[in-house]
Parts: structure tokens; C-alpha cells; sequence
């Protein structure tokens, strides 16, 4: 497995992560164990970069995570996040945002300890949170940092301002947001550009567009309730099937370099800038097989200009959220 290192920051990671969100929350049941031996599957593989957050379970993610990797410190890069108000049961959207110096405290303490470590790789804020100034936010990660609770500070779905004030306090190392080719807003909006002139790592998520650019979603295709595509607007019949022309563009350049429609989509977003390393969620050693295969897949000039332009005609149906 090839590496790349987050920005400016020194992180060295495997160029394709592992998001870990529904190896113990979401839409269908797993077994812990088969996601403890597939944890330790994709280490054996290569990858060195684990995502979680305490808000998935909640707690019961950075558990499983904390498990499987203990045998493996030092040799992976765990990724976790506050940002949640805690309910009685623990931290929940629905809770709205706490990202207050006291919490963000709080969180760095409870997910040290299920996640085994003695420090946390990469601590993300979830959301901004509009009640917490991105400086206050920043110079508390900042503390935890000198006091050696966490390495680096990363933030998940900020906007250009809120990136540059939080940077001016505690460098950010990695901006985890949304990015495929078929949702490119933060191209558009100052973002990107951002990242790039302040040094900073991208990982995008849901870089498959949960599962859609897979090929393997079509109009018959049901969702669980608790599914989150069941209620996105991307995800209903008509939209599945309007959007069924970005996954023939994936499948016409797939053939033609001998691969499936994911690889090509994941080899697209490594070949925007060397300092992007997605983390496609998998359960199945065939998916995780397949996506780390895109790592070695080469994008032609060519192949990047067609795929760009051809994305530019399309007008992809429905919000993302």
C-alpha cells in the first residue's frame, strides 16, 4: 500500500483509509469478531488509517476500534471526533452541537480510554459549532496537544473562515468533508483552495457516494429505515435513476482500464491533489480488496479531462442531505 502524507502536517498515512461507522452503527447488524478480523485484514493490507467518532454507537464504534487495533499501536493512525451535545444516552445529532472547551475535554478523556491509547492521532471537530468560536475551539485541542492527549487537530465539514481562524491558533492537519465526483462543492467554495494554501490534508467521505457510484444501487433497490439513504434526496427511484449516467461515464472508463466503476471513482478523487487519502466505509474483504486496488490505478490526462468534462455536462439530481 502506497502512503501520503496529510498536508503539511507530517501524518503519514496509507492512501486509502477505512472508515469504520458501520462495522457498529447503521443499517444492519455485524458480528464483532468478523469486524475485528477484518479490521485486522486491512492492516495486514496496508491500511494504516482508521476513522471513527464517538457519536457512532454512540461509544460503541471507538470500542471496536479500540479492540481490534490495540495489537497493532503505533503502526495505524486512529481518527476520532467530538462535537455532539450529549443527551441522556450519549452524544446524538438530534442533541444539537457542544464543541465548549469543558466537552471537547470530556470527549478526549472517555475516547482515550476506549480507544486504548495514550494519545489520539487525528481529533476531529464533527460540525462547527455556532455557540463556540473556531479560536476557542482550536486553542483547546491546542492544550490537549502540549499536554500530549492528542497529535493533530482536524476539523470536518468547516467552511474557508472557519478553517483559517481555527488554523491560526492550532494548525489544522486534515479537513475531513464530503468530496466525490459527483459532489465537488468544496471545489466552489473556497475549500479546497484553502487546504491547499494552508497545507492542510483532505479526507473525503462518502467518497463512493454511499454506494451509489458503486453501480450497484438502481431503482428496485430498498433501504432500511434506518438506512440514512432511505431519506436522502439523492437516493429516491427517480434520482436513481436520473443519476444512472454518472455511473455509465464510471463503467465506460472502468472497461476501458480494466476495472470497476468504484475504482475509477476513488482513482479520480487521489489523482485531484497528493495530499487527499479517502476513507470509503466496507464490511466485505471483497469491497476492501476493490477500493485499495484504485490506489494503483493511473488516471491518464486524458482519462481526468473526460471524466471533468463529461461530469460538467451532468446535472446530478437531488441534495445530498
Amino acid at each position: 500500500m502506497k502512503t501520503r502524507k496529510l498536508g503539511n502536517s507530517g501524518l503519514e498515512v496509507s492512501a486509502m483509509g477505512l472508515g469504520c461507522m458501520r462495522m457498529s452503527f447503521g443499517d444492519t447488524p455485524t458480528d464483532k469478531q468478523e469486524m475485528i478480523d477484518f479490521m485486522h485484514k486491512a492492516v495486514e493490507r496496508g491500511v494504516t488509517f482508521f476513522d471513527t467518532a464517538e457519536v457512532y454507537g454512540p461509544f460503541t464504534n471507538e470500542e471496536l476500534v479500540g479492540e481490534a487495533l490495540e495489537p497493532f499501536k503505533g503502526q495505524v493512525v486512529i481518527a476520532t471526533k467530538f462535537g455532539w451535545k450529549h443527551g441522556e444516552n450519549g452524544p446524538h445529532p438530534i442533541h444539537g452541537m457542544d464543541s465548549r472547551p469543558e466537552q471537547i475535554r470530556r470527549v478526549a478523556e472517555e475516547s482515550l480510554k476506549r480507544l486504548r491509547v495514550e494519545a489520539i492521532d487525528l481529533f476531529y471537530q464533527h460540525r462547527p459549532d455556532p455557540n463556540v468560536p473556531m479560536e476557542e475551539v482550536a486553542g483547546t485541542v491546542k492544550d490537549l496537544i502540549q499536554q500530549g492527549k492528542v497529535k493533530h487537530f482536524g476539523l470536518s465539514e468547516s467552511n474557508a473562515d472557519q478553517i483559517r481562524a481555527a488554523h491560526a491558533v492550532q494548525p489544522v492537519s486534515a479537513l475531513q468533508s464530503e468530496y466525490s465526483i459527483w459532489w465537488r462543492a468544496i471545489e466552489e467554495n473556497g475549500v479546497l483552495s484553502t487546504c491547499e494554501e494552508l497545507g492542510i490534508g483532505l479526507v473525503p467521505y462518502s467518497p463512493l457516494g454511499r454506494g451509489y457510484l458503486t453501480g450497484k444501487v438502481d431503482e428496485n433497490t430498498t433501504f432500511a429505515s434506518n438506512d440514512i439513504r432511505a431519506r436522502n434526496p439523492r437516493f429516491t427511484q427517480e434520482a436513481i435513476k436520473a443519476n444512472r449516467v454518472v455511473v455509465e461515464l464510471l463503467e465506460r472508463i472502468a472497461k476501458q482500464k480494466n476495472a470497476t466503476p468504484a475504482q475509477i471513482a476513488l482513482a479520480w478523487l487521489l489523482a485531484q491533489k497528493e495530499w487527499i487519502v479517502p476513507i470509503p466505509g466496507s464490511r466485505k474483504l471483497e469491497r476492501l480488496n476493490e477500493n485499495n486496488g484504485a490506489v494503483n490505478l493511473e488516471l491518464t490526462a486524458d482519462d481526468l479531462g473526460e471524466l471533468r468534462s463529461a461530469m460538467e455536462k451532468i446535472q446530478v439530481l437531488g441534495d445530498r442531505y
